[in-house]
C-alpha cells in the first residue's frame, strides 16, 4: 500500500536532479557560446575561415573518445554537432544549397553535416546546387555522389569536372524509401513518383506490389511527395521527413530493394570560401583524370599508387563524350595530399595524365 508514494517521492527527487542538471547544462552551453563569439571576432579580424570540417571532426572524435556512457557515441556525436552548429550560427550563419523542396534526403544530409542552424537554400536540381555554390549564392552545397545499390550519380560527376568547386566533406546516409500518398492502402495508385535513382532502388518492390502503376521520374523525392499531396491516385517514394512536410500517409515503410541502402553525399564549396581541410587521421582524396588512349595507359596510371602504397577506395569511369572512346576516371584515395607518400604518388600520376584535377581532400564521414 505504501509502495506508490515511495516511488513517487523517488521519481520527484530524480526529476529535481534532472532539472538541476539541465540548468547547469544551459549555463555551460551559453558560456561556450560566448567563447565562440570571441573566436568569431578573432577569425573576422584575421580573415580565417569560420567553418572548418576538419576541426568539427576532431572535436567530435575527441568527445566520443572521452565518452564513458551510457550515451552511445553516435548520439554524443549528434548532440555535439548541434551544439557546434548553434554556436557557429552566432559567428556567421551558413547558406547551404540542397536539392529541394523541403524533405529531401539531401536536406537531411546537410542537417547531419552542418546541424539544424544552417540556412538551407532549396534548389530544383543538382545543376542548380552547383551553380548556387559556384556563384556565391550559397557558401556550401550538398550533392549526392553514389548509392550502394545503383552506383554513382552520373550528373554529379560530370558537374565536378566543369565547375570550380571542390569537396570539403562527406556524409553517408542510410536511405529508407517509404511509399507515401494522401490515403492509406495500395488500392487505386496509378502513378508512383520519385527521383530516377529512387525508382531504380525500389524497382523490385514496385514490380511485385504495384506492377501496373506508372513510374514517373521527377527532380527529387520530395518533389514527388509534393505532387502526390495534390492527387489521391498518385504516390511518392520519399522520406518520413517528406511525409510530415506534405501531410501524407506512410502506406509502406522501407520499400527499397536493399535493406542497407546507403547514399553518399559530398559537401562542396569554392576554394576561396574554404580551402582544403587539414589532414586528420582518416581522410579521403578525390581526383578525376584522363590518360591517352594507348595500350597499357590505365595500368601505367595505377602504378604510382602501388609504388607509394596508396590505397584506392573507388575507381569509376565516365565517357569523355569526345566520340573517340575516351574516358575520365574518378578515383578516391585513402589519405591526404599533405602526407608524403600520397603527395609523391599524385605527383607521378599527374605526369602521366592528359587531364588531372584534385576534386578535394576531406575527413571521412561517419555513417548516419
Amino acid at each position: 500500500m505504501n509502495s506508490t508514494p515511495v516511488q513517487s517521492d523517488a521519481l520527484a527527487h530524480l526529476r529535481v536532479q534532472i532539472d538541476s542538471l539541465d540548468s547547469q547544462l544551459l549555463s555551460l552551453l551559453n558560456q561556450r557560446a560566448k567563447v565562440t563569439e570571441e573566436v568569431g571576432e578573432l577569425k573576422r579580424r584575421e580573415g580565417t575561415p569560420f567553418f572548418r570540417p576538419d576541426r568539427v571532426a576532431q572535436v567530435i572524435a575527441k568527445i566520443q573518445h572521452a565518452n564513458t556512457g551510457p550515451l552511445l557515441n553516435q548520439h554524443v556525436g549528434a548532440i555535439w554537432r548541434e551544439i557546434m552548429s548553434a554556436c557557429l550560427a552566432l559567428e556567421v550563419p551558413h547558406r547551404v544549397a540542397v536539392l529541394g523542396p523541403e524533405g529531401t534526403f539531401t536536406e537531411q544530409a546537410a542537417v547531419e553535416f552542418f546541424g539544424s542552424a544552417a540556412n538551407l537554400i532549396h534548389c530544383a536540381s543538382f545543376d542548380e546546387v552547383f551553380h548556387a555554390t559556384a556563384a556565391g549564392t550559397a557558401q556550401f552545397g550538398v550533392v549526392a555522389v553514389e548509392n550502394s545499390t545503383e552506383g554513382v550519380v552520373a550528373r554529379t560527376f560530370d558537374l565536378f569536372r566543369h565547375t570550380p568547386v571542390h569537396i570539403v566533406g562527406e556524409v553517408s546516409l542510410l536511405v529508407r524509401h517509404n511509399l507515401l500518398r494522401q490515403t492509406t492502402g495500395l488500392e487505386g495508385i496509378e502513378v508512383v513518383m520519385a527521383h530516377p535513382q529512387a525508382l531504380m532502388q525500389c524497382q523490385g518492390w514496385l514490380a511485385a506490389h504495384l506492377p501496373n502503376a506508372e513510374r514517373r521520374a521527377v527532380s527529387s523525392n520530395a518533389e514527388g511527395a509534393r505532387l502526390a499531396a495534390g492527387n489521391p491516385a498518385w504516390a511518392a517514394l520519399a522520406s518520413e521527413r517528406a511525409a510530415a512536410q506534405f501531410g501524407l500517409h506512410i502506406v509502406t515503410h522501407a520499400v527499397q530493394d536493399e535493406a542497407y541502402n546507403r547514399t553518399r553525399f559530398a559537401v562542396i564549396c569554392l576554394p576561396q570560401t574554404l580551402g582544403m581541410p587539414e589532414a586528420t587521421s582518416k581522410d579521403c582524396t578525390s581526383i578525376v583524370v584522363s590518360v591517352p588512349n594507348t595500350p597499357g595507359s590505365v595500368h601505367d596510371m595505377l602504378t604510382p599508387l602501388k609504388k607509394h602504397g596508396v590505397s584506392m577506395t573507388r575507381f569509376e569511369s565516365r565517357p569523355a563524350k569526345s566520340g573517340q572512346w575516351e574516358y575520365y576516371f574518378y578515383i578516391d584515395l585513402a589519405g591526404h595530399p599533405s602526407q608524403p607518400h600520397v603527395a609523391a604518388a599524385l605527383a607521378e600520376l599527374q605526369q602521366l595524365c592528359a587531364f588531372y584535377k584534385v576534386l578535394g581532400a576531406y575527413p571521412l564521414g561517419q555513417d548516419v
